[in-house]
């Protein structure tokens, strides 16, 4: 029953430890993300570890009930398909986040100095946004392959 309340709590306590630290970079007036950043990487890789280690259907199993959904996708191991969704999903976006990020200021500047720019300019973001829509086909299909 300890292991019901200790195992989530820690899970948490990994996830927040970015936001411990760039709060302290903050505090003291360093603004480089570069420690906040390494600090979000080892916490994805204990949270995958413990992802991998503990077996976690036996704990849901027993607080669920008889076909429960939950249970299934946990007993059965679908819960690594529907993190590699997600995952598929968010790093996606965040790398169109990215290009657009930087193509459309470009693009911006570039219509505003040649009017007759802006649809080759238009054509980089947008290719930018296709990132996104790559991601989120990648995770309909694993979705879909999971059975869900």
């Amino acid at each position: 029953m300890l292991k019901l309340f200790l195992l989530p709590l820690a899970i948490v306590a990994l996830l927040l430890v970015p936001f411990a630290v760039m709060g302290k970079k903050i505090k003291t007036g360093q603004k480089s993300p570069r420690a906040a950043f390494i600090a979000n990487l080892c916490t994805f890789a204990g949270v995958m570890l413990a992802a991998l280690i503990i077996p976690f259907g036996h704990l849901v199993s027993f607080a669920a009930a008889e076909g429960d959904t939950i249970a299934q996708a946990v007993s059965t191991g679908a819960g690594i398909g529907y993190i590699a969704a997600g995952l598929a999903v968010g790093m996606a976006c965040i790398g169109g986040g990215i290009a657009v990020g930087s193509g459309a200021p470009a693009a911006i500047g570039a219509t505003s100095e040649d009017p007759q720019n802006f649809v080759k300019a238009l054509i980089f973001v947008v290719l930018g946004e296709g990132i996104a829509l790559y991601g989120l086909l990648i995770a309909i299909l694993i979705i879909n392959a999971v059975g869900g």
